[in-house]
């Protein structure tokens, strides 16, 4: 059996891990991300008018891991702090933050747990904008920063075939299934950490699971079972 390993090069070693020896596995990154210079985010945060101020933070990925401690000044002393997916809270956790509420979906998810305005978003660069457009509308001004953003990666004719022949393709976001889509097999299961993606690849791939984390193992003997 062969698994595609497709997150950036350097991100790949906890899903290794959870494979093991079960099966060969190839890394092909899908993804690059562009991640804004710090200073710059940093201007930003400190401009803004409720700088100091924000009593709620909202951040939507593990990739906004650089620019958290530069938010906290912008902060209240204590915070509420909120996450979406599980690997971004255990990046937070990581970094000394005490979350309050996790999204296993999308950010709108989170908008009926926060209620403490300001509130400081941290996203991708052009990301989605529900979150930030309800809370507005319950008039606790939102601010929204965008740290970083995800480009498609150049496949060579190597790492496309050897995505074509995978019998199991790990996807982390969406972003990575848009590069992936026209390679991957019918046949092939795909795993995703979270619900978003998985509605992103469920709308046009009809074998794909939850996979990641403590969801692998159940995922793993599916897809084993599936092959005998």
């Amino acid at each position: 059996m062969l698994v595609a390993l497709t997150r950036e090069r350097g991100h790949n070693e906890e899903l290794r891990h959870l494979i093991g020896e079960r099966a060969d596995v190839v890394e092909i990154p899908l993804t690059a991300t562009y991640f804004r210079p710090p200073g710059e985010v940093e201007s930003e945060i400190h401009s803004v008018r409720h700088f100091g101020r924000f009593r709620s933070l909202v951040v939507t990925s593990a990739r906004c891991e650089s620019y958290v401690a530069l938010a906290r000044a912008a902060l209240i002393e204590a915070p509420e702090v909120f996450s979406v997916g599980p690997m971004t809270t255990r990046m937070l956790v990581s970094e000394g933050w005490t979350v309050a509420h996790e999204s296993a979906g999308t950010a709108l998810d989170l908008v009926d747990a926060i209620t403490r305005g300001p509130v400081l978003l941290l996203m991708a660069i052009g990301g989605r904008v529900e979150l930030a457009e309800a809370l507005d509308r319950r008039q606790l001004h939102p601010l929204t920063v965008g740290c970083y953003s995800t480009r498609d990666a150049t496949l060579d004719e190597g790492e496309q075939e050897r995505l074509r022949h995978a019998d199991v393709v790990f996807i982390g976001a969406p972003s990575a299934w848009t590069a992936a889509r026209s390679l991957v097999n019918a046949h092939a299961w795909v795993l995703v950490p979270g619900v978003t993606t998985f509605e992103a690849v469920k709308a046009e791939h009809e074998r794909v699971l939850k996979g990641w984390g403590e969801d692998f193992d159940g995922a793993w003997e599916r897809v084993v079972s599936s092959a005998s």
